[in-house]
């Protein structure tokens, strides 16, 4: 690209530069009131003015072009001289916001070719965020674009100066040979040594074990076990950060508050999506003790007694001491999200379950269809054997076969037998016996009480599910071996045995938020993309296309995943504190990763696997879909052959053979890794792609694509929709189902909702749980969304950028036919009882709860 034009550069010619940086005092998180203010006129509040930006002149900050087109004596580009900022621009019209503009001027003539890369040296004690540097009038090329998006720290804390490309694409094999060392050179910096204590500082990625979630050092009981490194324990890697062993146990890694993360990585609250992390943070470090001592000073009953006590939450709010509301309000985070209205009580927005109905959650139509529209929308699947049996090892665990009957299923079939409706697939099942089961008896052992569970629903004549029957198990009093006790419980919709069957729908949802919360949603997403990143970083060189197109996926998730850690997941976090599965639940997601598939985690795959769709060349996207009427599902499908079309397109792009693709030595030290360390555990799977063609690379890619964006929107943006009813998806129970003759049945039967309520999340984890789907389920201002980039100079390969806008402009194509869908009242399930139109897979959103919106990463 840069060849036959080096010498009609003019000797002596100066090539003139614009810098964009922000510095690091641009935002001051604690003194923003409001998200929105993070990104809007808040920034200009916290002293961006000249006389604050003049310490970056001078001999501050120094930039070094280094040729791609004219090598010195030892193969690698020409350096140009070194050259400082100059002055403040300080109008430029595609300046963002608490961004600052500098002018420089570099000496450069014919002999030196055209600039591919630029070093730069930071000699201020305090860092800054390089955000760009475009060069214009480089004559017979026009402008440059290098985009940079990294910190600059001082650069005695390096051995190597900080080096950036121009954002031209590059496979390894057409690399300008001057730029070949240095981009190899860059790859070995970010991989690092793999020692040591990582430095705040540093950008190296690496790998390791989840071994920081416990606390050991603090006794047993605050001990988590190590995931990751065995076949009984199998996880995905994390970032590696280098800190000590516990004293206790040397396999754990000991805590601390701040966790180490590349540091580009971390963008430090320069973004509203950095501020709804933090609130993440303040829910755990403020607000849950401050909670925590309002409860135990009995200031607040720790019980609702009526679901309009439920409800209260959205209107008079929770009252609470003064002393606790003062140390709440100065966090500008908290104060947003839980707005206290100067008055002494905590609100909620009222959730959207509850917007047009205040009982519609309650019907049997609505539980059934959240397993189609709702926030775990793909663990539903075609019953294809009756009784429904359990995969657990018989040898260890006994005889788990279900009691359920024929007889008890076919009073509502519609007119048919089970075995006709099995042969017909009308016959369906969520299945949360086998994941529990081996857990439940230390689980109950807590105050937490609660069942395996397995949910049977019929696809009615009109296309709606029906559910028929669900049985409860508990492990068998003698021993694990002697299998299980189960009962089976029948729809009712009067007297005692319709709060018994409330109850029954209860016990499944808080078993469904767990798995939702552990696996669908932090496994299957956060937690498994993780290894992409770190790889990606490690092995694909900036100018390398595969980075280009999966780079914008990564955003912010080693960062929400560091804090999980430190806040949500670990030892006492809020999961634990709030979710059924409580200590275990992490220890339960690895014996899940032990079934992940990487390839099942495309749509398609998933819906074969789960019986709910055939192949079928004559239907849309190649598959019939045994539920028609199945938002996810259908919306899905179009999201998904939308991302492929792009990845294919752009793939085929740079890759003109299957030997193209087999001869790039970073593509492939990037799958070796990503499969044999990233995945390690998971390493000698015979189902991983073995990355020999295009078509290969193109289904990973989709793969990655869809898990960081559409995927993760579909379970993350609707939880506090359909969750912050804590009635309509309880997280814990408490209780198991009242024998008849107790005191707790009379009182099922004289109070049905009291009862219901004190089997439920109670108030104070209702209140954490609340406070934490709030934020989670929220859009930061500054989101970029799928079919967005960004900053449109991501790359200079016009054909890319076209493929591009075409993939933009049939996403725009699908939201409409997708908002056209929601206005066909045939398809019932797109709104429901509750009259909530299935938006979550709308692809654009704006700021707050949506209850749509697909961002292109994991941010939150």
């Amino acid at each position: 690209m840069f060849s036959g034009v080096s010498g009609l550069i003019n000797r002596g010619h100066k090539i003139k530069g614009t810098v964009v940086l922000m510095r690091k005092n641009v935002l001051d998180v604690n003194s923003v009131t409001s998200v929105g203010g993070v990104i809007g006129q808040g920034l200009d509040l916290l002293g961006s003015s000249v006389d604050n930006l003049t310490s970056f002149l001078g001999r501050s900050v120094s930039l070094q072009l280094i040729s791609a087109t004219k090598p010195d004596a030892n193969g690698k580009g020409k350096l140009g001289k070194a050259t400082f900022l100059e002055g403040i621009i300080t109008s430029l019209p595609t300046l963002g916001a608490g961004q600052s503009a500098f002018k420089i001027h570099f000496d450069w003539d014919d002999e030196m070719g055209i600039p591919g890369a630029f070093y730069i040296k930071n000699f201020m004690q305090t860092e800054f965020f390089l955000v760009s540097l475009t060069l214009e009038d480089v004559p017979n090329h026009g402008s440059l674009h290098f985009l940079c998006n990294s910190w600059i720290y001082n650069a005695k804390h390096f051995k190597n100066d900080r080096i950036f490309f121009v954002n031209q694409t590059y496979l390894p094999s057409e690399t300008p040979a001057p730029l070949v060392k240095y981009r190899e050179d860059e790859l070995v910096n970010l991989r690092g040594d793999g020692t040591g204590e990582r430095k705040e500082w540093e950008r190296i990625y690496d790998y390791d074990l989840y071994n920081d979630l416990g606390d050991p050092d603090k006794g047993e009981n605050h001990a988590r076990p190590v995931l990751g490194g065995s076949d009984t324990l199998p996880y995905p890697r994390r970032g590696r950060t280098g800190r000590r062993p516990t004293r206790k146990d040397p396999k754990s890694e000991s805590r601390s508050s701040d966790i180490y993360l590349p540091r580009d990585e971390a963008f430090g609250h320069l973004k509203s999506s950095d501020f709804l992390t933090y609130g993440l943070k303040s829910v755990s470090q403020n607000l849950l003790p401050a909670l925590e001592s309002t409860f135990d000073l009995n200031f607040t009953p720790n019980e609702f007694d009526s679901f309009d006590d439920v409800h209260s939450l959205y209107s008079g709010g929770i009252k609470l001491p003064t002393d606790v509301i003062s140390k709440i309000s100065p966090l500008p985070v908290l104060k947003e999200i839980l707005r206290t209205d100067g008055e002494q009580a905590l609100k909620f927005p009222p959730p959207k379950v509850i917007q047009v109905s205040r009982s519609a959650w309650m019907t049997d139509e609505e539980f059934a269809r959240e397993m189609l529209a709702g926030v775990n929308p793909n663990m539903i699947r075609v019953l294809q054997d009756f009784p429904p049996r359990s995969k657990l090892d018989s040898q260890v665990y006994g005889d788990h076969t279900s009691q359920i009957t024929k007889e008890h299923l076919e009073c509502n079939l519609e007119g048919i037998t089970v075995d006709e409706a099995i042969q017909s697939k009308r016959l369906f099942i969520l299945d949360h016996h086998d994941s529990i089961m081996p857990y439940l008896r230390r689980i109950n052992a807590t105050s937490s009480k609660a069942y395996a569970t397995r949910t049977i629903l019929f696809l009615k004549n009109d296309r709606t599910l029906r559910p028929l029957a669900i049985e409860l198990s508990l492990p068998h009093p003698g021993d694990d071996k002697s299998g299980v006790v189960s009962q089976v419980i029948l729809p009712a919709d009067e007297g005692v045995e319709s709060s018994i069957w409330l109850l029954a729908k209860a016990y499944v949802i808080v078993n469904d938020s767990s798995y939702h919360q552990l696996v669908s949603h932090w496994l299957n997403t956060h937690a498994v993309i993780e290894p992409f990143v770190i790889a990606t970083n490690r092995h694909l060189s900036v100018v390398h296309p595969i980075y280009k197109l999966l780079h914008p996926h990564y955003r912010d998730t080693m960062n929400i995943n560091s804090l999980a850690r430190g806040s949500l997941v670990n030892d006492g976090g809020i999961i634990e504190k709030t979710f059924l599965w409580g200590r275990y639940s992490m220890e339960m997601s690895a014996t899940i990763y032990k079934d992940w598939v990487f390839t099942d985690q495309a749509l398609p795959a998933d819906l074969i696997k789960r019986g709910i769709a055939t192949e079928d060349p004559e239907c849309p996207h190649g598959l019939r879909l045994i539920i028609e009427d199945y938002p996810y599902a259908v919306d899905g499908l179009e999201i998904w052959d939308a991302i492929k079309t792009w990845v294919h397109e752009y793939v085929f792009l740079y890759y003109k053979s299957d030997d193209t693709l087999r001869e790039d030595p970073e593509l492939r030290a990037w799958w070796k890794e990503l499969v044999e360390v990233g995945h390690g555990d998971k390493k000698n799977e015979p189902w991983w792609p073995k990355m020999q063609s295009r078509e290969e690379l193109v289904e990973v890619c989709t793969i990655v694509v869809w898990t960081a964006s559409a995927l993760h929107a579909a379970v993350n943006f609707g939880q506090y929709p359909y969750g912050g009813l804590i009635l309509n998806r309880p997280t814990l129970s408490r209780r198991l189902m009242p024998e008849n003759g107790s005191a707790e049945y009379e009182e099922l039967k004289k109070s049905p909702q009291k009862a219901l309520l004190r089997t439920i999340t109670p108030k104070f984890q209702t209140l954490i749980d609340l406070s934490v789907i709030e934020i989670l389920s929220r859009h930061a201002s500054d989101e970029v969304y799928l079919g967005e980039r960004d900053n449109p100079n991501w790359t200079s390969d016009t054909r890319a950028l076209e493929a591009f806008k075409r993939f933009g402009k049939k996403l725009s194509e699908i939201e409409k036919k997708l908002s056209e869908r929601n206005h066909d009242e045939k398809l019932r399930n797109r709104h429901g009882p509750v009259e909530m139109p299935y938006t979550l897979l709308f692809p654009s959103s704006d700021e707050g709860l949506t209850f749509r919106g697909i961002p292109n990463s994991i941010s939150i």
